[in-house]
C-alpha cells in the first residue's frame, strides 16, 4: 500500500488545479454558444433506436446494435441492467448475455471473478480485448487483464457496450483487436433523491447500500452529483469461499458557461475474498460439486491460507467543450490496485505437507501486486470540408511492483527456505508506458455513404528491474519498446432512416506480456508481438417494434499467444498463426401489451493454422433467448444463455460440454407509498432457474497433473428492496 497517503494529497492538488484551469479557460472561450447536450458527460445510449418509450423494442432489448456503428456492437442499456443484474454483479455478468460472449462466476453472480481466463469474447480471453470505463482503458500492465470484483458495481452503471472488433483508428487501448467491453457510469438524477436499498439471498448473501442525488442545483450553476455506498457480503456457492466488499462511487457534473461541462468521478473499493482454484473429480466425489476450500488448518486448501485483501481506486477529471469549430473531450485520470494474496502451495492437495521447519508443516505462498496508472485521453473533432476530422492521443504510464515468497503457514508465515533468501520467487519493479496518437477522417461521400480512413500509431515501452526475476530466480534489468502503425478503413451506408450497413478493414496489435522477460537472457529484439487483420461486414435495423442486427467476421492472427493453467500460475505459448471467423445476430421484437421477445446467436470458429485445432475456450456456438414483460409498475423477464462445446486447454484437450443457464428477474414499483417516499421497489430474482450444476471450465491442475474444474453454481435467489425519498 506504499504511496497511498501521498497520492491522496496529489489527487486533491490535481482536482484544485484542474478546476482553476477550467475556470481560466472559460474566460477566454469564444462567444459562440452550443447546446450543453452536445458536450454533456454521461452514459448516453448509442443504441439502435434509443427510446424512453417502454412500449418499444429499443427500450426493452437486452442487447441491440447501433445504426451508426461501423463494426458489430451490442449495447446493454441502463433499463436492462437495473432490472436484471444481481445485486453484486460484475460487469462481466451483465455482458455475458451478448452474442459470442461467455462468462460464469463459479461462486455465484458477483461473488467471484470469472475464472479460467474469462470472460471470453469470440474466443479471446481476458487480456486479449479492451475494457474501458467512461472511455478510459484500464487493466494490469503485466498481462492487460482486469479484476472485475475490484471496481464498478451495477448500481452505478449506465450502460455496457460490447464492441466485437478493433474499431476505427480512434479506438485506443492495449488490446483493441479482440474488441472492447465499454462500461459507462450513470449520471446523477435531476431531482434531489435519497435511496437506501438492500438485498438478501442464497448463500447468506446480503447487500446494504444508499445513494444520495443532489438533483440539479440551479443556485450553484446547475451542479448535479451523486454519491453511492454499498456493502456486499456472501458465503458463496463454493465451500468457504467468502467475499466481503465495500464500494464507494461519486460523480460530479458542473456546466461552465454555455459550452463546457466538467465531470469528476471517484471510485473506491475494498475487497476480502477466499478464492478456490477449482476441484479435482476425486474431491468433487468426496465433498460435492461445490467443494472449494476447507476448514482444516493442516491442509493446504484451508480457507485461512487462501485469501486476498485488495484495495483499488479509480478517478478522473473530464472536460468536454465546444471551442469554436472544435469539440474537445479530455480526461485526466488515475487508477490503482493494491493486492496482498496468500495461497497453499498446491490447491489440489496432491503435494504432501512439509517445510524446512517440519515434515508436517503446511507450505504456501504469499504475494503482492501493487500498481498505479496515470494517464490522459484527449479527443478533438471538427467538421472539415465534406466530412469530420477526428484526432487525439492516449498516454498512460503504469508502475507495478510484484513479489512472491514461499512460506510456512504452520510457523506463522515464516520464509520456507534455507537460507531464507532462497524463499523469494520474485521481487520485481516494472513499468509500462503506452502512447497512442490517432487521426481519421469521416468522408461523407454521399448523403448516405460515409467512408472513414484512419491511422493509429502505438508505442509500448516496458521496463523491468528485478532483484529476483520470475522464472529464473536471477537478477535482471532491461527494457524494450514495441511500435506499430495501424491503418483502419470503415464504410457506413444508411440504406434507410432505420436501416444501415457497414464494412470494416483494420489491423490490430498487442505488445508482448511481461512474461516475455522471464528468461535468463531474453532476446526481446526478436520477440514478435501479436498482430491481426480484421474483416467485418454487418447490418442493423431499428424501429419501435423491432431491433435486428447481424454480421460476419474473419480475423487473421499472427503470433497468437495461448495460455494454459498450471498450479497457481499460467503458462503461455506461441501458437503461431490462427484464424477466427463466424456469424452473429441479435434481435428484439415488441409484441404488444407489454410483451417482448429477444434472441441472439453466434456461430464461432477459432483454430490454429498449424494443426487446424480449436483454440481453448472457444465455443462453437452461443445463443440467448428471452421473454420480457414490462407494463405499468411490473417488470418480469425469463432469459436463457447457451454456450456450446469447447476445449478447456491447448491441443484440443479437456473437452467441455455445452451448457444452458436460465435466469428469472422481476420487480414491482409502488408510487407515492407515503408522504416521505416517492416510490418503493421490490425485486425478486432466480439465477440458474433449472439448477444446472455441470462442469463448465478447467481451473488449473494439481501437483500430480490432475485437472481441477469449476461447475455452474446451483440455483440461487435474491430479494431486493429500495425506497426513494
Amino acid at each position: 500500500m506504499n504511496g497511498q497517503p501521498d497520492f491522496r494529497v496529489k489527487l486533491l492538488v490535481q482536482l484544485v488545479l484542474g478546476t482553476m484551469l477550467v475556470a481560466g479557460a472559460n474566460a477566454s472561450f469564444a462567444q459562440d454558444t452550443v447546446d450543453l447536450g452536445t458536450v454533456q458527460s454521461g452514459s448516453g445510449d448509442a443504441s439502435a433506436g434509443s427510446s424512453s418509450n417502454p412500449a418499444s423494442a429499443p427500450y426493452q432489448a437486452p442487447t441491440q446494435g447501433s445504426l451508426v456503428a461501423t463494426q458489430p456492437q451490442s449495447i446493454i442499456n441502463q433499463h436492462y441492467i437495473q432490472e436484471n443484474a444481481f445485486a453484486g454483479s460484475n460487469y462481466t455478468d451483465i455482458a455475458q448475455i451478448a452474442p459470442s460472449v461467455w462468462s460464469v462466476d463459479p461462486n455465484g453472480p458477483g461473488m467471484m471473478e470469472s475464472q479460467s481466463g474469462g470472460p471470453y469474447l469470440r474466443g479471446f480471453a481476458n487480456g486479449q480485448y479492451n475494457v474501458t470505463f467512461d472511455g478510459i482503458p484500464w487493466g494490469d500492465s503485466n498481462d492487460f487483464t482486469q479484476h472485475s470484483t475490484s471496481y464498478f458495481m451495477p448500481q452505478d452503471t449506465g450502460s455496457i457496450v460490447v464492441d466485437r472488433g478493433p474499431g476505427d483508428a480512434s479506438n485506443i487501448g492495449n488490446a483493441t483487436f479482440g474488441g472492447t467491453m465499454a462500461v459507462t457510469s450513470k449520471d446523477p438524477l435531476s431531482a434531489t433523491t435519497f435511496t437506501p436499498y438492500t438485498t438478501f439471498g442464497s448463500f447468506n448473501t446480503r447487500l446494504f447500500g444508499a445513494e444520495f442525488d443532489t438533483g440539479t442545483m440551479q443556485k450553484y450553476g446547475d451542479v448535479s452529483a451523486f454519491i453511492d455506498y454499498k456493502n456486499f457480503a456472501t458465503d458463496g456457492y463454493l465451500t468457504n469461499a467468502h467475499l466481503r466488499r465495500g464500494n464507494l462511487f461519486v460523480k460530479f457534473i458542473k456546466p461552465i458557461g454555455d459550452n463546457t461541462v466538467l465531470t469528476v468521478v471517484s471510485m473506491q473499493n475494498k475487497l476480502h475474498q477466499n478464492v478456490p482454484q477449482g476441484a479435482t473429480l476425486a474431491n468433487m466425489a468426496l465433498y460435492g460439486k461445490n467443494y472449494g476450500l476447507n476448514n482444516d488448518p493442516t491442509s493446504q486448501n484451508f480457507a485461512g491460507y487462501n485469501y486476498d485483501d485488495i484495495t483499488s481506486d479509480f478517478e478522473y477529471i473530464g472536460l468536454q467543450s465546444q471551442q469554436g469549430d472544435w469539440k474537445v473531450d479530455n480526461k485526466l485520470y488515475t487508477y490503482a490496485y493494491y493486492h496482498n494474496g496468500f495461497n497453499g502451495a498446491d490447491p489440489g492437495g496432491a503435494q504432501p505437507n512439509g517445510t524446512v521447519y517440519g515434515a508436517n508443516n503446511v507450505p504456501g505462498q504469499k504475494m503482492t501486486m501493487n500498481y498505479r496508472s496515470v494517464g490522459d485521453l484527449l479527443r478533438l473533432s471538427r467538421t472539415m470540408g465534406p466530412g469530420d476530422l477526428h484526432l487525439g492521443a492516449w498516454v498512460d504510464h503504469q508502475t507495478n511492483n510484484r513479489s512472491q515468497y514461499e512460506i510456512d503457514f504452520t510457523n506463522g508465515g515464516a520464509l520456507n527456505a534455507t537460507p531464507t533468501s532462497a524463499a523469494t520467487d520474485r521481487l520485481m519493479n516494472d513499468t509500462l508506458t503506452t502512447i497512442q496518437p490517432y487521426i481519421d477522417y469521416a468522408w461523407k461521400a454521399t448523403d448516405n455513404l460515409t467512408i472513414t480512413p484512419g491511422l493509429k500509431y502505438v508505442s509500448f515501452r516496458r521496463t523491468l528491474d528485478a532483484a529476483v526475476n520470475q522464472g529464473t530466480g536471477l537478477p535482471y534489468s532491461g527494457d524494450h519498446t514495441w511500435t506499430k502503425a495501424l491503418p483502419a478503413l470503415t464504410a457506413h451506408y444508411a440504406i434507410q432512416k432505420n436501416w444501415s450497413a457497414y464494412l470494416q478493414l483494420a489491423k490490430g496489435f498487442q505488445a508482448p506480456n511481461l512474461n516475455s522477460f522471464y528468461k535468463a537472457n531474453p532476446d526481446l529484439g526478436t520477440l514478435k508481438p501479436e498482430e491481426t487483420m480484421n474483416y467485418q461486414l454487418g447490418t442493423t435495423w431499428a424501429s419501435q417494434r423491432l431491433t435486428l442486427s447481424a454480421d460476419i467476421y474473419q480475423i487473421d492472427f499472427k503470433n497468437k499467444i495461448v495460455s494454459s493453467p498450471s498450479g497457481t500460475g499460467t503458462i503461455f505459448s506461441n501458437a503461431g498463426g490462427a484464424t477466427y471467423k463466424g456469424v452473429e445476430g441479435e434481435g428484439t421484437y415488441y409484441v404488444g401489451q407489454g410483451f417482448s421477445l429477444y434472441g441472439n446467436y453466434s456461430l464461432n470458429s477459432a483454430k490454429d493454422n498449424t494443426n487446424n485445432q480449436w483454440l481453448p475456450n472457444t465455443p462453437k456456438t452461443t445463443a440467448a433467448a428471452g421473454v420480457i414483460y414490462n407494463q405499468g409498475q411490473l417488470y418480469a423477464s425469463l432469459t436463457a444463455k447457451h454456450v456450446g462445446s469447447r476445449f478447456g486447454d491447448t491441443g484440443e484437450t479437456i473437452p467441455l460440454a455445452a451448457y444452458t443457464v436460465a435466469n428469472f428477474a422481476s420487480s414491482y414499483t409502488l408510487k407515492n407509498v407515503a408522504s416521505w417516499a416517492k416510490e418503493a421497489k421490490v425485486g425478486f430474482q432466480i439465477n440458474n432457474l433449472l439448477n444446472k450444476t455441470d462442469i463448465y471450465a478447467l481451473g488449473t491442475y494439481d501437483a500430480n497433473g490432475n485437472p481441477m474444474y469449476f461447475t455452474l453454481p446451483e440455483r440461487s435467489y435474491q430479494l431486493s428492496l429500495s425506497v426513494s425519498m
